[in-house]
């Protein structure tokens, strides 16, 4: 695999621009020497939207996700009433972000009408923890009320020690893997930057994609890491299909309320609160609020590219017939053995 040359920054988009021309999560900070080794002897590919993905114990990084990725590894601490939403990119996480939060915080934002969901992105709600370590080692917390809910698209194998060490809960979303990867396909186009260097073709795409090379993949690598630990402990993971969660949402609610510890009370269930939270928390609402359409993340991304359409099934109206079951085979031959069924 080609691997990136040598540079006091590691290279960046071709485009003949200083780094601050870029959006934040295509800007890349200048490197320790320890740091570029590291980076450099690792295998490396072209990168969907940033220059390169790195190879780093298994899974795929970007170079400035990888600096979060080391940093949080080595300094976040975990505590055991913490709650991670681990999902694999483009299966829901936006949407899920929401839901927990709702749930989470109910009681501290009982009207829907004045929640900070209205006026807040998911995701500055529920940060992602490795990207938090991105511009500093020491991230401030202090604004995460216990129980603590922090999001990552970590693979099992890549969680700091702290977290594997503790007590704490997690909740994974997946989704199935053609669905994920057009939708992931989309999202990476409408990130590029600048725009006139034109959109990855689906072909080189998902050539990449059932080679595991694509952000956090491989995906089934990643899928089936928490499966397993799901089947093992399932008090302590709780797995759940994006498909699931779309056909019965008052299902999951219940299901997230109890594994989390928090069930809705009779009061509650009579009051219409899941009703509430799912319409406050649906694709449709988030997707035409002010802020997830005209606003930005810290990091550059537009609030309006985590929402496309939300549909299960979409993958048929993009991949060839020869695709779906080239993906189809992959999966079956990855999951079939764990009783793992995401067709």
């Amino acid at each position: 695999m080609p691997t990136p040359e040598p540079t006091t920054l590691l290279p960046h988009s071709p485009a003949l621009q200083s780094p601050t021309d870029l959006p934040g999560y295509l800007q890349e900070k200048e490197l320790s020497q320890d740091l570029r080794d590291l980076i450099l002897s690792l295998p490396a590919e072209k990168g969907w939207v940033a220059s390169y993905l790195h190879q780093y114990q298994g899974f795929w990084h970007t170079t400035r996700q990888l600096l979060g990725v080391l940093a949080c590894q080595k300094h976040f601490q975990a505590h055991d009433t913490d709650i991670v939403l681990v999902t694999t990119p483009k299966s829901g996480t936006t949407w899920l972000k929401a839901i927990m939060f709702a749930l989470l915080n109910r009681s501290r934002f009982p009207d829907s009408k004045q929640h900070p969901l209205l006026t807040t992105n998911p995701h500055v709600l529920v940060p992602f923890m490795e990207h938090e370590y991105i511009d500093t080692q020491f991230p401030d917390f202090s604004r995460f009320m216990s129980p603590s809910l922090f999001s990552t698209h970590l693979p099992f194998v890549s969680l700091p020690k702290s977290v594997l060490d503790s007590g704490c809960k997690f909740v994974y979303l997946c989704r199935n893997p053609k669905d994920s990867f057009v939708s992931l396909w989309h999202f990476t186009n409408r990130l590029k930057e600048p725009k006139e260097t034109g959109e990855n073709s689906l072909d080189e795409t998902f050539d990449k994609f059932c080679r595991g090379v694509s952000l956090y993949g491989p995906f089934w690598d990643h899928v089936l890491g928490y499966w397993k630990v799901s089947l093992e402990n399932p008090e302590k993971v709780l797995f759940l299909k994006y498909e699931d969660c779309k056909k019965e949402p008052k299902v999951l609610l219940r299901r997230l309320s109890e594994f989390l510890g928090c069930p809705f009370s009779q009061e509650e269930e009579t009051c219409g609160v899941i009703g509430e939270i799912l319409k406050l928390c649906s694709f449709e609402n988030l997707s035409n609020l002010e802020v997830n359409r005209t606003g930005k993340l810290p990091s550059g991304e537009e609030n309006c590219t985590f929402f496309r359409r939300g549909e299960v099934g979409d993958s048929v109206n993009h991949l060839t017939a020869e695709m779906l079951e080239k993906m189809d085979q992959i999966t079956e031959q990855k999951f079939k053995r764990w009783g793992l069924n995401l067709s």
